[in-house]
């Protein structure tokens, strides 16, 4: 991966952010652009970090089940990774604790890829 993928993730991932802050019911607060930005660098650090480590814990139960649980467990680490995330960076805020963060983690997802579609990624 070139630098310049990382750029544009680090990009759609902070406008991404941005977006899913002006969603009320999220429960999702950053306080500017500036701060999505940060916090959209922080996500990525933390998720480069956490994924691995959870991947090799859990690895033994997806072997078990064949892996029919990687989707649960890519969510949860999606949760994990996006509440890291946002206890790290003071202003970025969950409202609601674990369901903002699970549908922070779901939003992130649903709107990074309509951006990566627009971009024709």
């Amino acid at each position: 991966m070139n630098i310049w993928h990382i750029v544009i993730a680090w990009a759609v991932t902070a406008i991404s952010l941005f977006i899913i802050s002006k969603i009320p019911f999220l429960g999702v607060d950053i306080d500017s652009p500036e701060k999505a930005v940060f916090s959209a660098a922080i996500l990525g650090i933390v998720t480069a970090v956490v994924r691995p480590i959870l991947r090799a814990v859990f690895f033994v139960p997806n072997v078990l089940t064949f892996n029919l649980l990687s989707w649960v467990f890519t969510f949860i680490v999606g949760v994990i990774c996006f509440s890291l995330a946002a206890w790290l960076v003071q202003g970025f805020r969950l409202r609601n604790g674990f369901a903002s963060a699970a549908l922070g983690a779901l939003a992130l997802t649903f709107i990074n890829n309509i951006i990566y579609k627009l971009m024709g990624a």
